[in-house]
């Protein structure tokens, strides 16, 4: 089975119009292919590649991943004399990937990476999640690569990147015993030592991800008699000079092919990434919202999964007769899944073309001065980009967890077996509404930009984009919910006060997200040709799910 030539909805991510501007900023204007010898020729080579290499992908997770995901599950991962021994099927996974390249795809060409963008890596992501949530997190966390290419001084980029390309693993270290949502009471001392030239790392880690992973990036507190972020700096460790010790492998309700370590770091030798004191103003944020993106990626995956275990269910379980999927209250679960993960790629998608856009435009300011057309272009899909991410990252992974609940109960009590793969699934999808910040951080970060108008000028934007015949009756309904959506805004506003607007920030956030999300998913359903796509039926659905919802927290806040 391949993942990505089975979904027509993911393909069509490729087709979006700014991916013509994605292509021609990430390869330079094909500059690169004059002296590169992989480098696409024109814009037709760049997506043929991409599709190609995802096929790969597909074939791998299809083949490969998921046939192993219940052993990995089963067998974890353990801790010998201080290192973490992965399970068998998460080597065989690690080893299918790194031989197929596929490890570094977004790296440039210069440290032997794909020059892949973010949309094209995302897809990756989210195939390689669908096939195991939990390794997502080990192949995933090359998201670190990216952090080392924008940051890093170049010795650093030379002597770690190319790595990355052969397989080698990343973790990022951040959280502590007593640091955990509040990064800025990290206490891990980084001291400089004269005498080798070089940094040193002392205590403990706690709840790091593929903990002992080859690369690491560790956040530590490199300014004595400091309290808060800016204290902070960014370091790279490297595994090999072994000064990490595991002290264990948590024990975890689900995604237990990806060790989750308590580290203790003992003079552990480490290298500066960027500036001193920036290590948490400006290098973890750049990081977690990558991360962030990467949850959106496992949730529509794993949701993807589940859908597909429940729908096959349904068509091949029978009572009183007749097949399950034939009845309205089981269909209707079925219905509501599709819908939810449809709109959840939608805005997966979107805000990684809006990443692409502003990160790519960034690297060409590094060796030109951008033109003032090209800096506001920049700054507009950034402004995007940090609006969606929050977003995106709050209902993928509600979304997630629904879906795959929703999956168990079509399976009734078999799903509640360790027989049915939907059972691993539910526990996996649980983690994604709490690492990389919880649900209720989300709607922190997303209040900013119900506050600044941020959402209502994107509705806006949307509103004015010209639809269909077929698809006049979505807009005019959507356009009831923006009146419903920024009443429930100026209703919060004339409280005046911060407890309320605490209070109804995610009632708020999720009014501009069914918004903002049944647009995305109409967008992508008038661009899909393909008669047997969900993505009209999903429009429809979501919105009529979308809009009363919102009509039930405008009558909320109204109380």
């Amino acid at each position: 089975m391949n993942f990505y030539t089975d979904n027509d909805p993911l393909k069509l991510q490729l087709s979006h119009p700014l991916m013509k501007k994605i292509v021609n900023l990430k390869e330079n204007n094909f500059e690169y292919a004059k002296t590169v010898p992989i480098a696409p020729l024109d814009f037709e080579d760049a997506i043929d590649s991409y599709d190609k290499i995802l096929e790969i992908v597909g074939e791998i997770c299809g083949d490969i991943i998921a046939p192993n995901a219940e052993s990995v599950d089963h067998e974890g991962a353990r801790v010998e004399n201080g290192r973490v021994v992965y399970a068998k099927g998460t080597k065989e996974n690690i080893k299918a990937l790194a031989d197929a390249k596929l490890f570094g795809m977004s790296l440039p060409y210069k440290y032997n990476g794909l020059n892949f963008p973010m949309v094209p890596y995302v897809m990756a992501a989210e195939l390689v999640s669908r096939a195991d949530g939990g390794f997502a997190n080990i192949w995933g966390l090359q998201d670190c690569a990216e952090t080392i290419h924008e940051f890093a001084s170049e010795e650093i980029k030379s002597e770690f990147l190319p790595r990355i390309n052969e397989g080698e693993t990343c973790s990022m270290d951040l959280t502590e015993p007593d640091a955990g949502s509040d990064l800025q009471a990290v206490q891990l001392k980084a001291t400089f030592d004269e005498n080798s030239n070089c940094w040193r790392l002392n205590g403990v880690k706690r709840f790091i991800t593929n903990g002992d992973a080859d690369i690491k990036l560790v956040l530590a507190r490199s300014e004595e008699g400091t309290k808060d972020g800016r204290g902070l700096s960014y370091f790279v460790y490297d595994k090999k000079d072994n000064a990490v010790i595991v002290r264990r492998v948590e024990n975890k309700m689900g995604i237990k092919g990806s060790p989750t370590c308590e580290l203790v770091f003992k003079n552990a030798p480490a290298k500066l990434v960027g500036e001193r004191r920036l290590g948490l103003i400006k290098y973890v944020m750049s990081l977690m919202n990558g991360a962030r993106l990467g949850v959106g990626a496992q949730s529509v995956g794993i949701a993807e999964a589940a859908y597909r275990e429940a729908y096959k269910y349904a068509q091949e379980r029978e009572q009183f007769g007749k097949a399950i999927i034939k009845f309205p209250a089981v269909y209707e679960l079925l219905y509501n899944m599709r819908a939810k993960i449809d709109a959840s790629r939608a805005i997966l998608y979107e805000t990684a073309r809006c990443v692409d856009i502003y990160k790519l435009w960034q690297e060409v300011a590094k060796e030109r001065a951008l033109t003032p057309e090209e800096r506001a272009e920049m700054k507009h899909y950034n402004k995007l980009a940090d609006g969606l991410t929050p977003m995106l990252k709050l209902m993928s992974s509600e979304y997630c967890n629904q879906v795959c609940y929703d999956a168990v109960q079509v399976h009734g009590g078999t799903g509640f077996m360790k027989d049915f793969p939907v059972e691993r699934m539910y526990r996996d999808a649980r983690i994604t509404t709490i690492y990389e910040g919880t649900s209720q951080l989300q709607v922190v970060a997303s209040i900013r930009a119900v506050i600044n108008e941020s959402y209502s000028s994107l509705i806006e934007t949307f509103e004015k984009t010209e639809v269909p015949q077929e698809f006049e009756h979505i807009k005019f309904e959507l356009n009831t919910m923006r009146a419903h959506y920024e009443h429930a805004r100026k209703l919060v506003s004339e409280m005046n006060s911060d407890e309320m607007l605490d209070l109804h920030a995610r009632r708020l956030v999720e009014m501009a997200a069914y918004i903002i999300m049944t647009y995305l998913l109409m967008f992508d359903a008038m661009r899909c040709s393909c008669d047997c796509c969900s993505l009209k039926e999903s429009t429809h659905h979501f919105l009529r799910y979308g809009k009363a919802v919102s009509v039930g927290h405008l009558e909320y806040i109204r109380g």
